[in-house]
């Protein structure tokens, strides 16, 4: 008898041609009786994602702001903006014409005024811009 006995890796060409051919068996094999319950679970998930999508929705309707009060939330910041600068100002006239030793509060008050004019500035534009 012919006697064919390649080896690849220390094992016979045989051995890989039976673990091919027991692979293909079970891939051919499958049972394709389930695809008509993956179109019905296709059909579930839309309508799950859909759900999920309007209750999302809603949820950010119930968080969104009224106008009235973004117009209320910028007039606090402006009322607070205009205390800090009118306060850094009166430090600075303090500390340049009478020479109290202001410094460091003028700077805090200065620091605090940058602060909250870029603030004022960051949500006016993103609330308001489009007008």
């Amino acid at each position: 008898m012919l006697q064919i006995s390649k080896k690849f890796f220390g094992v016979s060409l045989f051995r890989y041609v039976g673990i091919i051919l027991a692979a293909s068996f079970l891939i051919l094999s499958a049972n394709p009786a389930n695809a008509e319950d993956a179109n019905q679970t296709g059909e579930d998930s839309t309508q799950i994602l859909q759900a999920f999508n309007r209750q999302h929705r809603e949820a950010e309707h119930a968080k969104s702001i009224t106008e009235k009060d973004k117009q209320r939330i910028m007039f606090l910041l402006g009322v607070a903006l205009i205390t800090l600068v009118l306060i850094t100002g009166g430090l600075g006239i303090a500390m340049g014409l009478y020479g109290k030793p202001v410094f460091v509060a003028h700077m805090v008050f200065a620091g605090l005024s940058i602060t909250l004019a870029i603030v004022h500035a960051i949500v006016g534009l993103v609330w308001f811009y489009p007008f």
